[in-house]
């Protein structure tokens, strides 16, 4: 194990490129999910086709195989992309394509009373969406949403495939060298559990800031009595 230990400042380095890709993949994902999402539930077929299309490529095909096909097929279409580039594409539509139908569902889980009451106040569809609706289906979307992040970190070990230096590609170096598979491949577990636990944390967290039933602080405060107990009456 000390062997390992001492390619620590290596592995450290592959922490960060994976961090790096999980902060672009999410970031595209969550785009990704709410123009997929919002194009499913739009009344033009020519917005609500394209985005099943898109969401049913995405998720009934292999992650590695849609990075390998930006990295090593793009090319022959006079389409050059960077490993990085690539990895976080494909992560980031992949999982963007399963966040899709987190947005759509749950918009469409809103209860029926508050479109009507937003009709009633003369609001147009795109505004009852901006004002209404996906607000208060963004802290129902958290818990789902924090699930498909976790799973884009997991799935960042595949970016070494195609030669970006994440924290699995650093390990495969440091057992090249050393030869201890079983302890260079425990400590990187260990690695991806600490990352996925603290991104469930954060997550949590945003759970808890943006709860629907959560009172800001000047409603908690305790409330003098009007009249004290042993005052007469």
């Amino acid at each position: 194990m000390s062997d390992v230990f001492a390619y620590a400042p290596l592995l450290l380095q592959g922490v960060l490129v994976t961090l790096l890709v999980t902060v672009l993949g999410a970031a595209v994902a969550v785009i990704t999910a709410f123009t997929a999402g919002l194009g499913r539930l739009s009344q033009h077929r020519w917005l609500r086709w394209p985005a099943g299309v898109f969401v049913e490529v995405f998720r009934g095909t292999s992650l590695l195989v849609q990075m390998f096909w930006f990295f090593f097929a793009l090319p022959f279409f006079g389409i050059q992309l960077a490993p990085l580039a690539a990895a976080v594409l494909a992560l980031g539509l992949n999982e963007g394509a399963y966040a899709a139908e987190i947005v759509r569902g749950t918009i469409s889980a809103r209860a029926q009373g508050q479109t009507e009451a937003c009709v009633a106040l003369g609001m147009g569809r795109g505004l009852r969406m901006r004002r209404v609706l996906i607000p208060q289906s963004i802290p129902a979307m958290l818990p789902p949403f924090g699930n498909v992040l976790v799973d884009l970190l997991k799935n960042t070990s595949l970016v070494s495939l195609v030669t970006v230096a994440d924290l699995t590609f650093r390990a495969q170096m440091v057992r090249n060298t050393t030869g201890k598979t079983a302890a260079v491949f425990l400590t990187i577990l260990v690695l991806y559990f600490v990352l996925a636990l603290l991104l469930s944390l954060l997550m949590k967290w945003l759970e808890r800031r943006f709860a629907l039933d959560r009172q800001p602080s000047s409603r908690r405060r305790h409330v003098q009595p009007l009249v004290k107990a042993d005052a007469p009456i």
